[in-house]
């Protein structure tokens, strides 16, 4: 049972950060980004099948609402570095808990899903007559 809350939550606070996070790459970014910092390069290399375009728009999103800092550098080539905020840090505890609780229970979801096709399965054919 959840445990009693002394305030209740900020509904529209927490709709407005995920309609800003809703990217389906922003949790990737983070996860990879951990505590370090990367070059542009290396995080689209290290996440692997995000275009160029999207881990822009992404790292944009991410830098404009406080979660990533960006440095650039005026050299040749341009170097630009990414590493997570202080606020960064503590998304990235979020999604951390999100992928154990994924690794842990995934199995489970997998049955679940797998006991609920077979259940409609059952259903459309009584239904059907058959």
């Amino acid at each position: 049972m959840p445990k009693a809350r002394a305030t209740p939550p900020n509904y529209a606070a927490i709709e407005e950060l995920f309609s800003h996070r809703n990217s389906k790459w922003t949790a990737s970014v983070v996860l990879h980004l951990g505590g370090e910092t990367m070059r542009f390069t290396e995080l689209q290399r290290d996440i692997g099948t995000i275009s160029q375009k999207a881990l822009s728009a992404t790292l944009r999103a991410l830098e404009r609402d406080g979660f990533v800092t960006r440095t650039s550098f005026p050299t040749i080539p341009p170097r630009v570095d990414y590493e997570l905020t202080e606020i960064g840090g503590e998304m990235l505890t979020l999604l951390e808990g999100l992928e154990s609780f994924a690794d842990r229970n995934w199995a489970r979801v997998i049955e679940a899903r797998r006991q609920f096709d077979e259940q409609q399965t059952v259903v459309l054919l009584r239904a059907s007559g058959q």
